[in-house]
């Protein structure tokens, strides 16, 4: 029986990042997914600034920005929102293909020793005291320390762990198809309502466009095969023409149960992405989602891997991520309901633009559509903790850094802005997990999503994900104390 540390369970953007993140910290991973080969089909259409700025933090964000179209704007059920406001320097969506964030992720992790297995799908898993033993299709076993399932919204892994996956069912069909159009619109149709529905027409390339329909009350079989036919009738029903629509790239359908996991840890098994959430995808969150459930769980994982940091540390993955997703819900379900056709929704819509334009209430519905409001539950009231850090100019003895490229190796930055170096002593028992790094900075007032203007702190120490773990003077207690108390819950007792 083949051995390994950690099995991955699906080869789309959550399980490739992190196969990458755990690579990166030296653990060994394979990847199984029960496709053949890497298929055409991109659901997913778009990142958000939470996600480039995790792209940015591991220095991979420039594949993406050369291959992607910025559009400094996104939307809440359609009625658009202004991103350019933002506090981070990705003020805008990202527009780039899911096909091609999957191709970008697997050369990093083909450059990292990730090894991926097509054809591979999970038939059943078996876990004890010590790891977790995985069957495959054709016969195949691994046994590895843990699993993590990121095989999408009907995991088998989640079935097999047992976990269960509540939730509202779906109340509409939706189909979505890359074509091409004989006759397109002479303007983008970013979401037209009708009386049967609701339909979208996307320019993605010279040649070609994204067809999206939505239609309320009916809900299909959802194991029923779709055609180019099926969208091409769908449009003509609620728009009154089919643009000419021609040679389909693929088309797939979709609707809008919301399901989460009861919860993302099982034992040795985890649960990322969309085998831990689905919704319907209005913002674009679904993979943004999944990619940041990663970003979470991937150095935590590892410390637990080599032994460094207790099991224990795996149980704040859930106690983080969980309560992201159920926000994505919420906000998707009322997305969902704001498109609905029908006079009164169209007047509930107006009264609803009209308060978008409002800066408070664009900037709040900005930052919850790009994560980058998130807060995780640490604890403490400085309102930095459990926020994302700013990417900060730092002036450091070595020269000028922006923080996120201290992040590249994903070890943890106890960052020191006092004037000597004052929280240097504690971190010594961390020396080789915690890099130290004493530096100035010109921003004595930080900008941050969710908390708004910020005095800048002596010193802070910031978690492989770029989240905020302790800042000086936060706590009531001994400021080391404090200090050592956050560097053992992270990142294992000192040597």
């Amino acid at each position: 029986m083949e051995k390994t540390d950690v099995v991955v369970v699906g080869g789309g953007p959550t399980g490739l990042m992190l196969a990458c993140e755990l690579r990166l910290a030296g653990v060994e991973v394979v990847v199984l997914d029960r496709l053949a080969e890497r298929g055409r089909e991109s659901r997913a259409g778009g990142i958000h600034a939470r996600t480039m700025e995790v792209l940015d933090q591991r220095g991979l964000l420039g594949g993406f920005l050369d291959v992607g179209r910025r559009l400094q704007a996104g939307h809440f059920s359609a009625l658009p929102l202004d991103f350019s406001g933002l506090a981070t320097r990705y003020p805008f969506l990202l527009m780039v293909l899911q096909t091609t964030v999957e191709r970008l992720l697997e050369e990093r992790a083909a450059q990292l020793g990730v090894r991926v297995r097509w054809s591979s799908g999970v038939t059943d898993l078996r876990q004890d005291a010590t790891g977790v033993e995985v069957e495959t299709e054709g016969g195949g076993r691994l046994r590895a320390s843990y699993l993590v399932g990121c095989d999408g919204g009907r995991s088998t892994v989640r079935k097999l762990a047992g976990i269960g996956f509540p939730g509202t069912p779906a109340t509409m069909t939706a189909l979505l198809g890359d074509v091409s159009l004989a006759d397109p619109p002479k303007e983008v149709i970013f979401q037209e309502r009708r009386e049967h529905g609701s339909f979208t027409v996307l320019p993605f390339d010279q040649d070609w466009y994204r067809v999206m329909t939505n239609e309320y009350d009916h809900v299909a079989d959802r194991d029923a095969p779709v055609t180019f036919e099926t969208l091409r009738e769908t449009l003509v029903r609620i728009a009154g023409t089919d643009y000419g629509m021609h040679d389909p790239r693929w088309v797939s359908r979709y609707g809008d149960a919301a399901r989460q996991a009861e919860r993302y840890r099982e034992g040795r098994v985890l649960l990322a992405g969309d085998a831990a959430h689905i919704h319907f995808p209005a913002g674009g969150q679904g993979l943004n989602t999944g990619v940041q459930d990663a970003f979470n769980l991937g150095w935590k994982l590892a410390l637990v891997v080599d032994g460094t940091a207790p099991e224990e540390l795996l149980d704040s993955y859930h106690a983080e991520r969980h309560p992201v997703a159920e926000e994505v819900l919420r906000n998707t379900r009322a997305q969902t309901v704001l498109g609905r056709p029908g006079e009164q929704m169209t007047a509930l819509r107006e009264t609803f633009g009209r308060l978008i334009e409002v800066d408070e209430v664009n900037r709040l519905l900005s930052g919850m559509i790009t994560a980058l409001d998130v807060r995780y539950p640490l604890g403490g009231d400085h309102p930095l903790l459990g926020r994302r850090v700013p990417d900060l100019d730092l002036l450091t003895p070595d020269g000028p850094v922006r923080l996120y490229g201290l992040l590249h190796t994903a070890r943890p930055v106890l960052l020191d802005l006092g004037p000597a170096g004052e929280a240097g002593e504690v971190v010594k028992g961390w020396d080789g997990r915690v890099d130290l790094v004493e530096a100035g900075c010109a921003e004595r007032v930080w900008t941050v999503p969710g908390a708004g203007e910020v005095p800048a702190p002596r010193a802070l120490l910031v978690r492989p994900d770029g989240h905020v773990a302790w800042v000086a003077g936060a706590s009531s207690e001994g400021e080391e104390a404090a200090l050592r108390a956050a560097l053992t819950t992270w990142f294992g007792p000192a040597r």
